[in-house]
């Protein structure tokens, strides 16, 4: 038994109501118990229990440094599990080395052969599998035509541009029509257009194909549009695993709540509580009302910390049932489709409103004092117990 087993592991399970197919088969892949320790003392990735579905899109999202390409090298063959077991249709794959477990990669340099065509790139990993030259012809000119590259085919990389490049290591990574594709961080190098511009590409690459994409990124947007399931990982445990409505609308801890969208944080104390709604005392004064996210055998008194999204807060609330608090408008961004507000409000001068840009809104000005409010279903009261 390994040394680090004393930790508990998190265990999460297929839906059974997700639109992928997550029915009660054998997972196309699953960790089973993994750590992973590079000096035999710390723990990179810690007591990993996942099973992603045949088909699925899962991104593995987080910080530097929390284990997410760890996992991902892990699955790929590039590194070794300390203890646990990795599996592939159920069969352990921990001894079998890279080039024989049939997966498709991608990654963030591209990785693409600098003297070699576009068309002899996707060929390689054909050659290297003995398919003859004329399934090979055919299958790199499916693939380039599914990136829509089929006329650079006699190109070399030197000669494409990023987005152009990214496109041909996508293509080489499907040549083969492997079961699983692996990302890492492949959309990192490119500007901020062409990476949303491929992020809708790889999307409906996917839905084409149904092949089973495991990703990772630090980019929360990116896995918020393209994934059917993300595991947010810190400190080498999975945060909170779910769709990507889920983890914005419901995240189960602080961390999710402040690493995935804007948010906004206000500390309390538990006053009064049932099972769908708390009553919080907050630190510089004001009550307000929040859906409770852990609840305690004695949670009153309790220390928590409110999450509310900034779109999600309401201006000069008229809703009786609404509690409100005063707020001190201290600066006012146009950003074109919303006005982005900052606030004091309850001692937190960093307090995000926004507003959409509607004609009635346009008023407001730097100085002036508001009431704001939200429903109690829009705010977390996040680590209560």
């Amino acid at each position: 038994m390994s040394k680090f087993s004393g930790s508990s592991p998190i265990t999460y399970k297929l839906d059974t109501d997700m639109t992928t197919n997550t029915s009660s088969q054998t997972p196309h892949v699953q960790f089973n118990g993994v750590q992973k320790s590079y000096d035999g003392t710390s723990l990179v990735v810690k007591d990993l229990n996942l099973s992603i579905a045949k088909g699925e899109f899962l991104t593995m999202l987080g910080p530097s440094g929390s284990g997410k390409s760890t996992c991902l090298m892990m699955l790929a063959g590039f590194e070794t599990a300390t203890c646990g077991t990795i599996s592939i249709n159920g069969r352990p794959i921990n001894d079998t080395p890279p080039h024989k477990r049939n997966i498709g990669m991608v990654f963030q340099n591209y990785a693409l052969f600098p003297h070699m065509s576009v068309a002899d790139n996707l060929a390689y990993p054909l050659k290297v599998r003995k398919i003859d030259k004329d399934e090979s012809a055919e299958r790199v000119s499916k693939a380039l035509d599914m990136v829509q590259m089929l006329d650079f085919a006699p190109r070399r990389p030197g000669q494409l541009s990023g987005g152009q490049q990214q496109r041909i290591a996508l293509a080489r990574a499907l040549v083969f029509e492997p079961e699983l594709v692996l990302m890492d961080e492949p959309l990192g190098a490119l500007d901020k257009q062409l990476r949303e511009k491929m992020q809708y590409e790889i999307k409906h690459i996917h839905q084409r194909l149904g092949v089973t994409i495991v990703y990772v990124t630090h980019d929360q947007s990116e896995a918020l549009t393209m994934s059917d399931r993300v595991a947010v990982f810190n400190d080498g445990i999975i945060q909170q695993l779910a769709s990507p409505a889920d983890l914005y609308e419901r995240p189960e801890n602080s961390f999710v709540a402040q690493f995935i969208g804007e948010n906004n944080q206000l500390a309390g104390t538990v006053k009064e509580i049932t099972d769908d709604e708390a009553l919080i005392s907050l630190k510089d004064g004001g009550e307000v009302l929040a859906t409770p996210v852990k609840i305690g055998k004695n949670p009153i008194g309790e220390n928590t910390l409110l999450s509310i999204r900034p779109e999600r807060v309401i201006l000069n609330p008229t809703d009786e049932r609404i509690k409100t608090l005063a707020g001190d408008v201290l600066e006012l961004i146009y950003l074109g489709d919303h006005i982005r507000c900052r606030m004091l409000v309850a001692g937190n001068d960093q307090f995000i409103v926004k507003i959409p840009n509607r004609a009635e809104n346009i008023g407001l000005s730097v100085g002036e004092k508001i009431k704001i409010g939200w429903q109690a279903k829009d705010c977390r009261a996040l680590d209560a117990v």
